[in-house]
């Protein structure tokens, strides 16, 4: 029997799992406190300051920590350096300074990068879906009227 650890695949990084899942719950906090804090109550001075502390911290995090954990686990654990060519399955993408057909050389540095950008793309996307959220979130839809006679029924239409 083998016994498999899947915190030892070469995918897997503590410290880039642990600040992407962080990162994304420390952004979601805000929901329960949205949904709990009245709407239109003034905010004082301190309250301020510790949004914007929290909110500076989320964001270091997000736009910081968490691409840095990526590269760091791509150039160390992965080998995702300039030197590592990618030729695919079968050796289809192999460029022409190594025998193949691709007139580009694609290497898994730009691989690399495509990740981390991703990665910002993610998280400008969650903090813009917040933002609309915490504007929107003392909103209920309108209820559609129906038009009512002069005697306060409403009309129907006959199919």
């Amino acid at each position: 029997m083998i016994a498999i650890d899947i915190l030892e695949w070469p995918g897997m990084n503590m410290a880039f799992l642990a600040s992407l899942i962080a990162s994304t719950i420390l952004t979601l906090a805000a929901i329960p406190y949205g949904n709990r804090r009245p709407i239109g109550t003034p905010v004082s001075w301190g309250e301020a300051m510790i949004g914007a502390t929290y909110a500076f911290g989320v964001m270091f995090l997000a736009f910081g920590v968490v691409p840095h954990q990526w590269i760091d686990h791509a150039d160390k654990d992965l080998g995702w350096d300039r030197t590592k060519i990618i030729y695919g399955p079968g050796g289809i993408l192999k460029p022409q300074s190594a025998g193949g057909w691709n007139p580009i050389t694609l290497q898994y540095e730009a691989v690399r990068d495509i990740v981390v950008v991703l990665i910002h793309v993610y998280f400008f996307g969650l903090l813009i879906f917040m933002w609309i959220w915490w504007q929107k979130r003392g909103q209920k839809a309108a209820a559609k009227e129906i038009e009512t006679s002069t005697f306060g029924r409403p009309l129907v239409k006959k199919a």
